[in-house]
C-alpha cells in the first residue's frame, strides 16, 4: 500500500476509534432516545457502516451487499429521527460486528483499488474522503446528543491558549472587490461547494472574533430576549413558541449564570464564544448591536481569501494543517477556546477564530451555486437547497479537521440551538471608511 493509501487507512481508523469511543457506554444510553431532534447513539452507528457500505464495498468494490436487508432501517431520508426508536434498529454489539465486517472489506477495497482512475468515485480517493468526512460529522451529531443526555465523562479539558480581551467593537474591514468562492480543487469537496465562481463584494466590516459570552450576557441583560424590535417576525414567533430566555444549556442563578456541559454544572466562562444559539437569537443579536451577520460570501471571502496572491487558502491562515497553535479543532477540549486564543490563525485580513471553536451562523440560505452538479447522490445536498435551511461555516471544536476548510457548507434549521454554534457579525462599510 503506497503513502497515500496508507493516510487514509489512518485516517479510518482515527474516526472509527473516535466513533468507539463516543458510544463505549451501557446498551441503554445507546438504545434510547435523548431528544426527539436526535437519533439514538447505535442508530447513528449503524448508518456509519451502512453508508460505508453502500458507497465504498458496493458502489466502488463492486461487492456483493453483506446486509441489504437493513438498508431501509439506516436511510435517513426515509425515517426521520423522532420515528428512529420504533425502527427494528440492530442491537450495539451486533451493530460493532456490522461495522467491523464492513471495515475489513473497506480495507481490502482500498489496498486493490486505483486511485488514479478517471472513474470520479475512486479518483484521489473521494469514496473514502466521503465516508471519513461522513463519520466524523456523525461523530459531532452523537457528540451532541450527549449534551443532550447530559451524561459525564465526555468533558476533556485539554489545555488550551489564553485568549486576549477584545477591544469594544474590534473589526476588520474587507475591502471592495471580487474573489473566487468555492473550489475546482479540493480532492475531497462535497458538490455544494463547487464550483468556484466569481463574487464581486462591495466593501464590509467582520467583527475579528466570534461574539462572546460576556457581550451575549449583556444583550440578555438589556431585555434582548422581550424586546421585539430586535427580532424578525418569524424569530419572534420561535421566542414566544420556545421560551427561550438565554442559550441552550444557561441558567441563573443569583447574579451568576451557569451552563450544563456533557453532565457538569459549571459558571459560563464569560471570555468563550458564545454557543448553542440558533439563527433566530444570531439575528436579534446583531440588530441589537446596530449591525447583521455575514453573508456566506462575506464570510468565505473574510476567512479564505488570500488578496496578494489572489487566491482561496484551504484554511484561514494557509493551506498548512491545522495545529493546536491555530484553531481548536477535534474535540481536543470538550469547549470553545477563549477568545483571542489563535492569532496564527487569523486569516489574511486579520479576522480570528474563523475555524474551529463554533460554527458560524451567516445569513444566507442553503442555495446551490452556479454549475452545481449533484455528485455522488442528490440527497447530500441537492434536496436541502431552499429557503428553509441557512448555512453555517468554520467548523467547532467538535468537529475533526477531515471535515472543515474554508469552502466547507454546513446548514440547518434556523430553530436548531443543540448544534455548536455561534456566530459573528458584520456591517456594511461606508464610502469614507471603504
Amino acid at each position: 500500500m503506497n503513502d497515500f493509501k496508507e493516510r487514509i487507512a489512518a485516517d479510518l481508523a482515527a474516526v472509527r476509534n473516535r466513533s468507539l469511543a463516543y458510544t463505549d457506554a451501557e446498551d441503554d444510553l445507546l438504545l434510547r432516545q435523548h431528544s426527539p431532534l436526535m437519533s439514538p447513539l447505535v442508530w447513528d452507528l449503524a448508518h456509519i457502516g451502512n453508508y460505508e457500505e453502500l458507497w465504498v464495498l458496493r458502489e466502488a468494490g463492486g461487492i456483493t451487499p453483506l446486509r441489504p436487508e437493513i438498508d431501509d432501517l439506516y436511510d435517513a431520508f426515509k425515517h426521520p429521527r423522532k420515528n428512529r426508536p420504533s425502527l427494528p434498529i440492530l442491537g450495539p454489539s451486533e451493530t460493532r460486528h456490522y461495522i467491523s465486517g464492513v471495515r475489513g472489506r473497506t480495507l481490502d477495497v482500498l489496498d486493490r483499488l486505483d486511485l488514479s482512475a478517471p472513474d470520479p468515485l475512486h479518483r484521489a480517493g473521494f469514496v473514502f474522503g466521503l465516508v471519513i468526512q461522513h463519520e466524523h460529522q456523525h461523530d459531532e451529531t452523537m457528540l451532541a446528543t450527549l449534551q443532550l443526555s447530559g451524561q459525564p465523562g465526555l468533558v476533556r479539558d485539554a489545555d488550551l491558549p489564553p485568549g486576549r480581551r477584545p477591544r469594544g467593537a474590534d473589526e476588520v474591514l474587507v475591502p471592495a472587490g471580487p474573489f473566487l468562492m468555492g473550489t475546482d480543487t479540493e480532492p475531497w469537496a462535497y458538490d455544494n461547494e463547487r464550483r468556484a465562481h466569481r463574487v464581486d463584494l462591495p466593501a464590509y466590516f467582520i467583527d475579528r472574533f466570534p461574539v462572546g459570552n460576556r457581550a451575549y450576557a449583556a444583550f440578555i441583560e438589556d431585555g434582548g430576549y422581550d424586546e421585539p424590535r430586535w427580532w424578525s417576525p418569524e424569530g419572534w414567533r420561535w421566542l414566544r413558541d420556545s421560551g427561550a430566555r438565554a442559550p441552550l444549556f444557561w441558567t441563573r442563578d443569583g447574579g451568576t449564570w451557569w451552563r450544563a456541559r456533557f453532565g457538569r454544572r459549571e459558571p459560563v466562562p464569560m471570555d468563550e464564544p458564545v454557543q448553542h444559539v440558533c439563527w433566530y437569537e444570531a439575528d436579534a443579536y446583531a440588530r441589537w448591536v446596530g449591525r447583521r451577520l455575514p453573508t456566506e460570501a462575506e464570510w468565505e471571502k473574510a476567512c479564505g481569501w488570500d488578496p496578494d496572491a489572489e487566491r482561496s487558502r484551504k484554511y484561514a491562515w494557509g493551506d498548512e494543517a491545522p495545529g493546536p497553535d491555530r484553531a481548536n479543532l477535534g474535540h481536543r477540549a470538550a469547549r470553545p477556546a477563549p477568545i483571542g486564543a489563535y492569532p496564527a490563525g487569523a486569516s489574511a485580513y486579520g479576522a480570528e477564530q474563523m475555524i474551529g471553536d463554533v460554527w458560524e451562523w451567516t445569513s444566507s440560505c442553503f442555495l446551490p451555486y452556479p454549475g452545481f452538479h449533484s455528485f455522488p447522490y442528490r440527497e447530500y445536498s441537492e434536496v436541502f437547497f431552499g429557503g428553509d435551511h441557512r448555512v453555517l461555516r468554520g467548523g467547532s471544536w467538535a468537529a475533526d479537521p477531515a471535515a472543515v476548510r474554508t469552502t466547507f457548507r454546513n446548514w440547518d434549521y434556523p430553530i436548531r440551538r443543540q448544534i455548536f454554534t455561534g456566530f459573528r457579525c458584520a456591517r456594511d462599510a461606508t464610502p469614507e471608511e471603504a
